[in-house]
């Protein structure tokens, strides 16, 4: 398994265990590493959402569709 796919796994993890701050350190820690992967982008919007942080969260899932238009998963 890849760098990438252990942090979101992890963050997947930690975001089904309700502890969404340390799930969005993954997931940012993921991105770090490639800005350019829709999917990256709506784990953290996923995450922020979560904690309430709906204007950050937004923007996180308008940057999967700046990506990719055709993103079926973009919340």
């Amino acid at each position: 398994m890849g760098k990438i796919a252990e942090l979101v796994k992890k963050g997947q993890f930690l975001l089904e265990e309700g502890r969404f701050e340390e799930s969005l350190s993954f997931f940012e820690q993921a991105l770090l590493l490639n800005q350019n992967d829709p999917e990256l982008w709506n784990h953290k919007g996923v995450a922020l959402r979560s904690m309430g942080r709906y204007d950050e969260a937004l923007e996180c899932f308008n940057k999967s569709l700046e990506i990719d238009p055709r993103d079926s998963k973009a919340s």
